[in-house]
């Protein structure tokens, strides 16, 4: 409607229905056919009021054409008399403008009719709505008592103009589905890369949409015709198109080619809904899509994924997997392939540097060895995989098989953690090539990678603690934070008893400082200076939160020595009545100056070879060997292989049993260090370690099956082993057959039994 400064002419007052509904017609006609005429507010107002004025007056005379008087079926008094006739002229009304509508589309087809279509529906829709609220009051009065009353042929004034462009024009072109096949037309052509107009499309699947009329309730949408005429349609289309690109692109192209293809076709159609379909065909559209373009090619998909693996190419595999990862199981096959590789990569990986002699290689290779395929893969899992959990449990899995199970592990549990102890051990030696802080930090983390793949978590705690013990006492550890911040780490993965001895030792290191402090102090005030010309500091540690042992020999102590040591026994034992020293000589160290050469040497030695070496103080320049071992005590197999290092580091020469010191002895350093490892000495440690860690595992089976059963009470023998299994992963992998052991131990022990009648069922024993 539009407003006008022009002087209007005023419409007459009608006495009738004929006369009312002349106006009315012309009114009418002028919102449907010609609404760029535009239609002043006054004029508007005098057709409401035509309507208004007929629906509530009942002295109107009803004489008119005898398409007035077809009304008569609806008659009954009053203002529904006058409403009802009123009503059946409108409708009358749509009736033959629709029918003219469709006639003239009669000689139309394809884009020319949808044109011709579209631009109807935008003005027959248009000048409905203005004509529903002109006609505001019978829709509120008249029409609403009708369909109050449940009569189902009476509509609002805007549905009634829809309900006849149905059935006089939608339900006779849709008889050879003549809309319908324009509409796909057009969306053939778009997705054949021809320019279209995409509102054409838009506006006649609008009308599919608003022809689905509710005639319960007219304010609720039904899809029912937008589904029959068009979606279904749309979606068999859909399918036979892409079908038939997709055998003939793939045939002809490259897989990775393809997938472009496929990607670029899912994002079109989820756009095309964005740009004219109706909402709730988004998920059945693009599940058409992805059967064809998809599934119905996956296993092409699938072959091809190792080669792009073994190429390492990102963007592949990540079109890949977004692709199968929109079907059903599509990305299983790819996570058991990408297992495969990942664990073929790592078992290749160390047996490169396993060489010849796997059982000598270095803790760094091996460690780095891991590492380095772990980071590959876990990077293509972050790039490529989007970090999908499908994946990253597949690189767990292999990364748990590598490296526990390699060339150089054999079937051994062992060799893995103990190797990363070894590592992490060198990283925190103050001797450790790491240069920056925030470097060591990195390695640390990467540690914790590799750790959080070994089975046998409890072995390698056994290394580490041993470590941990020697950096200590020799107080070589790089940071006393980079030791706190591994322990915290190893304590957040495991839990607080895998770590509460590594951390009482610190304590006890800070309890030695004051003790030393407090002895030095106490000397100071009894004995002169020259009585204390040994420099002295012992270590006091609590026997069972270190794993240290006692020697494996004797040791006479050196007449130097003697006097500290008694010294410091003694106060000792009265500063603690109930404690006893036990000394661990094959831990201490000493340092010895050079009298007997030009050049005056510090030599940093063992306590085994510092005893050996203070002999020759006594004895002269020369000792056998039967008085090496009188003056120190030490037996057989721990004197024969110090003597040999000593003689190979040339402090001493050697004729048979005869020992001479070396006058002539010569280093490029001030400080020479003699004290190396014995390799027997660390072999019989590596065997102790795994002693012990298999009479900890005997007795921690025992006690998490107690724990089980007395929580369960009763429980069947295959469940108990499970259970128990699963208590246990945190710490070592169980065999089997030593849980079975450890049941029959508890059955004598009489902690458990099997239930009477049932051997397959235990019972717990209060």
């Amino acid at each position: 409607m539009a407003s006008s400064s022009k002087t209007i002419a005023i419409l007459p007052t009608p006495n009738t229905l004929e006369e009312s509904w002349n106006l009315l017609r012309e009114g009418t006609d002028q919102m449907m056919t010609r609404p760029d005429e535009g239609m002043t507010y006054a004029k508007y107002m005098q057709l409401y009021t035509i309507i208004y004025d007929y629906c509530t007056s009942s002295k109107l005379n009803s004489t008119g054409p005898e398409t007035l008087q077809a009304a008569s079926s609806l008659n009954r008094t009053g203002a529904n008399l006058m409403g009802a006739d009123l009503y059946k002229c409108l409708q009358q009304y749509f009736v033959e403008h629709v029918k003219g509508i469709c006639q003239a589309s009669v000689e139309l087809e394809g884009e020319k009719f949808l044109k011709y279509y579209t631009e109807q529906w935008d003005r027959f829709t248009t000048g409905a709505s203005f004509v529903h609220r002109m006609f505001t009051y019978l829709n509120r009065h008249w029409i609403k008592r009708e369909k109050d009353e449940g009569r189902k042929n009476v509509h609002l004034v805007y549905t009634l103009a829809l309900v006849n462009w149905k059935e006089n024009f939608f339900v006779d072109i849709q008889k050879q589905n003549k809309l319908t096949l324009a509409v796909l037309s057009l969306i053939e052509n778009q997705r054949n890369s021809e320019a279209i107009d995409p509102n054409l499309v838009k506006r006649a699947v609008d009308s599919f949409v608003s022809l689905g009329l509710d005639e319960s309730d007219s304010n609720r949408q039904n899809l029912d015709v937008y589904k029959e005429s068009f979606e279904g349609p749309f979606l068999k289309e859909t399918e036979r198109y892409y079908r038939l690109e997709s055998e003939s692109f793939i045939a002809k192209t490259s897989i990775p080619e393809y997938m472009q293809k496929a990607e670029m076709r899912l994002k079109e159609e989820e756009n095309r809904v964005d740009m004219y379909l109706h909402l709730s065909s988004r998920r059945l559209l693009v599940t058409t899509c992805e059967t064809v373009l998809v599934k119905e090619h996956a296993e092409l998909l699938q072959e091809e994924f190792l080669r792009l693996l073994a190429n390492q190419k990102e963007s592949d595999l990540s079109r890949m997997h977004g692709l199968l990862g929109r079907i059903p199981e599509g990305l299983d096959p790819l996570r058991a392939q990408f297992e495969q590789a990942t664990k073929a990569s790592g078992l290749a990986a160390i047996e490169s540097i396993a060489g010849d002699k796997p059982e000598a290689v270095e803790p760094k290779a091996y460690v780095d060895a891991i590492l380095g395929v772990y980071q590959k893969y876990s990077d293509l899992v972050k790039k490529s995989f989007r970090g999908e959990a499908g994946f990253n449990a597949a690189l767990d899995k292999a990364c748990r098989e590598f490296i526990n199970q390699n060339a150089i592990t054999g079937k051994s549990s062992q060799k893995s953690p103990e190797l990363l102890a070894k590592y992490s051990d060198q990283l925190l030696k103050k001797t450790n090539k790491v240069g920056e802080e925030t470097d060591l930090n990195i390695a640390l983390v990467q540690t914790m990678t590799v750790f959080k793949y070994i089975e046998a978590k409890d072995v390698f705690q056994k290394f580490y603690s041993k470590m941990l013990a020697k950096r200590l006492v020799y107080f070589q550890s790089a940071s006393d934070d980079a030791e706190a911040s591994m322990i915290s780490r190893l304590k957040d993965q495991c839990g607080f008893d895998y770590t509460a001895r590594m951390q009482r030792m610190f304590s006890d290191m800070a309890l030695c400082k004051d003790l030393n402090d407090q002895f030095k102090e106490r000397m100071s005030q009894t004995h002169d200076a020259s009585d204390l010309s040994v420099d002295f500091h012992a270590l006091a540690l609590a026997t069972g939160s270190w794993p240290l042992q006692a020697p494996s020999t004797g040791l006479t102590i050196p007449i130097e020595l003697a006097p500290t040591y008694e010294r410091f026994s003694l106060y000792y034992q009265n500063k603690h009545s109930g404690r006893k020293l036990s000394w661990l000589w094959q831990l201490s160290r000493m340092e010895l100056k050079t009298n007997y050469t030009k050049t005056k040497y510090t030599l940093m030695v063992s306590s085994y070879q510092g005893a050996i070496l203070l002999q020759f103080n006594v004895g002269g320049d020369s000792l056998s060997y039967s008085e090496i071992s009188g003056g120190t005590g030490l037996d057989e197999a721990t004197l024969k292989p110090t003597l040999a290092l000593l003689v190979k580091q040339k402090v001493l020469t050697q004729d048979d049993d005869t020992y001479d010191l070396n006058l002539e002895f010569k280093s490029k350093k001030i400080r020479v260090s003699l004290n190396a490892p014995i390799k027997a000495e660390q072999k019989a440690e590596s065997a102790d370690v795994m002693k012990t860690v298999d009479e900890d595992r005997r007795l921690l089976i025992q006690a998490v099956i107690v724990r089980i059963m007395k929580s369960r009470k009763t429980l069947k023998h295959q469940a108990l082993i499970q259970e128990s299994i699963g208590q246990l992963a945190s710490r070592f992998k169980p065999a089997v057959v030593d849980i079975k052991k450890a049941i029959e131990t508890l059955i004598e022990k009489e902690y458990v039994q099997r239930q009477e009648g049932s051997r397959d069922v235990f019972e717990y024993l209060a």
